[in-house]
Order: C-alpha cells, then sequence, then structure tokens
C-alpha cells in the first residue's frame, strides 16, 4: 500500500523534506537472526527495540546456554571419553539449528565482544557471506581492525544495539531516526553537492 509521508531529518536546524511516497508491506515478516558472543544483553535490547518500534521481525538465535550448547550431545546421545569426541558430538546438534536458521533468515546480526574470541561469530559470518545473506555487524570500535575482512562483508557495521533497531526499521519501513550527528548534520547535496548536476 502507498502511503504519504513527512519526511523530517535535522541538519542545520530543522528543515522538512519533500513530502515522498513509499511503498510499504505490511505483509512480509522479516527473520533475523542473532550470531554472536552470548554475555551481554544485545539481544534482548534489540528485541526490546523491535517491539517498541513494532516493527514485523522474527528474532532467532543459536542456543545461548553455553552449558546445554556444550553438553547437548552427550546429554542425548551418551558421554565419550575424550574431549574432543565430546566437542563434536555437541557441535553437529548445534549445527543443525544453526544452518537451518541462517538459511531462512533476511538478515544474520553477528555480534563480537571485546573480551571473547568469537570463532563461531566469525564462522556464521562467514557461512551467511557465502549464502548472500545480508550482514549486519555489531562491535565496539576498537575491535574494527581486527574484524576488517568480517565487515567489508557487511552490509552495514553498528556499534550499538540500537544502531542494529534503527537500521530494521529503515530497511524494512523507511524510518530514520534523529541524526547521530545532531546539529552537525548536513545533507549530501548541501555538503558534497548533488551526484547528478543535470538532473
Amino acid at each position: 500500500m502507498f502511503t504519504t509521508i513527512a519526511k523530517n531529518v535535522l541538519g542545520r536546524g530543522q528543515q522538512s523534506l519533500e513530502v515522498s511516497k513509499r511503498f510499504m508491506s505490511s505483509a512480509k515478516t522479516w527473520n533475523v537472526y542473532l550470531s554472536g558472543e552470548i554475555h551481554s544483553d544485545w539481544r534482548e535490547q534489540i528485541a526490546e527495540g523491535v517491539k517498541n518500534k513494532n516493527l514485523p521481525v522474527t528474532l532467532t538465535s543459536p542456543n545461548t546456554s553455553h552449558e546445554d550448547s556444550d553438553d547437548c550431545g552427550a546429554i542425548i546421545l551418551g558421554m565419550e571419553e575424550e574431549r574432543h569426541n565430546w566437542d563434536k558430538i555437541g557441535a553437529n546438534m548445534n549445527n543443525i539449528r544453526t544452518k537451518t536458521l541462517i538459511k531462512e533468515a533476511d538478515v544474520v546480526v553477528v555480534r563480537f565482544g571485546e573480551k571473547y574470541r568469537q570463532w563461531n561469530a566469525a564462522f556464521d559470518a562467514g557461512y551467511a557471506a557465502a549464502m548472500n545473506k545480508s550482514i549486519i555487524t555489531l562491535h565496539p570500535p576498537a575491535i574494527s581492525h581486527m574484524l576488517k575482512e568480517v565487515n567489508a562483508s557487511a552490509s552495514a557495521v553498528c556499534e550499538d544495539p540500537h544502531q542494529v533497531v534503527d537500521t530494521l526499521a529503515y530497511v524494512i519501513r523507511g524510518d530514520l531516526p534523529t541524526p547521530r550527528d545532531g546539529d552537525k548534520f548536513v545533507p549530501i547535496a548541501d555538503r558534497l553537492g548533488k551526484g547528478n548536476p543535470n538532473p
């Protein structure tokens, strides 16, 4: 359905841009897979933001219980005497969930924290890239260099969960938040000139 929206963007003071029409689909529910570190509440922050903005999004993730993820294979199939066998049966079982949910995802969000080396998250990002999934990475700026190859495959690189929610709101509905740079924000046509000087 076509909806008329008046767009307001903060630039040098409050400016009202021309009213535009955009197509919005209320039929699609977006599947967003949340991969990565399990030691902070970033998933809950995204879930709360999605709920507050009433976005048509279903969130999925790996099993975030570290103990269950480690022991699932041994609990269901029986204990192993060697660590690598114990890890293998658990990893294979977790892989059923991971592969299925990434395949079904429209967007894969991959979170990297500063404290732990998230090898699994990097693997998920590579798997998602190989499947041509849209990827959003989420991490503090301090580890950007270590993730430069992963970020190069991402469609967006976010520093906090709110940016992820705002990205989803824009992609799904075209909604934009107040500019991150506040009053310092200048639209590209004013800052760098029109991309097409002879329309």
